[in-house]
């Protein structure tokens, strides 16, 4: 990969969402953005079969506040997935990236997700196809092996193969994937991580354009991490502590300026959510992602069971936000995002 691939996605991938399913949905995204206008946001995996012969108004459609956006496709047929980017891209998205790392069931028995790490030719054929029909970058994300598999091996000749297809960028989660015996959920926590591994692959590829998943809770990992690899993605982290997002502009992409007031960012979600509701929106789709958003801030208990209870009732609206919204300590959320934001302008001025 020269010198100019390298930075196609460079630019909004050095921080990502993860994608991830019954999460990453257009309500979510758009309440991230409130938070980050520069993180990379993926879309939940959806199939490409799916895409091809779905709903894609349902599946794809999105608000041009969530770009930079990325969506990820499921599937292992070269020519399916040909299609299926190309309607992606025809919907307006940044990237489309290629899912060779999820280990449930249900996606093995698809023949697609971390099974494809057995089959690196397979998943090379799969991207030049992509990459043949589509203008945007086509990435791929994947585990560093599967099973029995020596990591040092399969990642390599993962590597290569998409590589030589033409692949933008690889995400690589720092796991094993254990295709039998373990569950979807015991994946993401069983397998021990192995940074290192990723580590190495950059250094054996440092034209390459890599980025680090798994485990990364915090932006001082992250920022770790991004001493020896080009994008880091956060997941479970990033959603269950919103407010984490809220730094990521300032420490990870410098711009100056404080972190978005918490509240407002609440607030600047008032016009979507009025739209969503008068489409048939249920208010508790919207609010069950902003759950974790005043974690360790006096009210933040009663935010949650307000919006956790309330917000399911019949004909719930804004009146429900708004109320929660009253039980937050203003002062106390004040004294919290002046603190942070000390810690992020000490931490932009740190040399990496």
């Amino acid at each position: 990969m020269d010198g100019e691939r390298k930075t196609q996605t460079s630019a909004s991938g050095r921080f990502a969402v993860a994608p991830m399913m019954d999460w990453t949905d257009r309500h979510c995204r758009v309440f991230h953005r409130q938070l980050t206008k520069r993180a990379l946001l993926y879309t939940e995996m959806v199939t490409s079969a799916a895409v091809v012969h779905g709903d894609r108004e349902r599946l794809l459609g999105f608000c041009e506040i969530e770009k930079p956006l990325a969506c990820q496709l499921g599937g292992s047929e070269p020519d399916e997935l040909a299609r299926a980017a190309r309607i992606v891209e025809d919907w307006g998205y940044d990237e489309v990236n290629l899912n060779v790392g999820c280990p449930s069931d249900r996606v093995q028995s698809g023949r697609f997700g971390a099974c494809l790490m057995l089959e690196p030719d397979l998943v090379a054929d799969c991207v030049a196809a992509m990459k043949a029909a589509v203008s945007i970058p086509v990435t791929v994300k994947c585990r560093i092996g599967v099973d029995e598999q020596d990591t040092e091996e399969a990642l390599d000749r993962l590597a290569d193969a998409v590589l030589a297809a033409g692949t933008d960028a690889l995400w690589v989660h720092a796991r094993k994937a254990w295709l039998k015996g373990l569950s979807p959920k015991e994946n993401r926590d069983i397998p021990p991580l192995d940074y290192a591994r990723v580590y190495r692959l950059k250094k054996r590829l440092p034209h390459v354009w890599i980025g680090i998943n798994g485990g990364i809770d915090t932006l001082e990992a992250a920022e770790g991490h991004l001493a020896h690899v080009d994008g880091v993605m956060l997941g479970r982290a990033a959603y269950h502590d919103p407010a984490l997002l809220a730094q990521v502009d300032a420490r990870i992409y410098g711009e100056p300026g404080g972190a978005p007031d918490r509240l407002r960012a609440v607030e600047a979600l008032f016009p979507y959510i009025e739209r969503e509701l008068a489409r048939g929106t249920r208010l508790s789709q919207i609010t069950r992602h902003i759950l974790g958003l005043f974690q360790g801030v006096p009210g933040a208990r009663r935010w949650r069971q307000m919006l956790s209870g309330d917000a399911v009732r019949a004909g719930a609206g804004l009146e429900v936000i708004r109320a929660a919204c009253d039980r937050i300590d203003r002062d106390a959320l004040d004294r919290a995002d002046e603190m942070r934001d000390r810690q992020d302008r000490v931490a932009v001025q740190v040399p990496s």
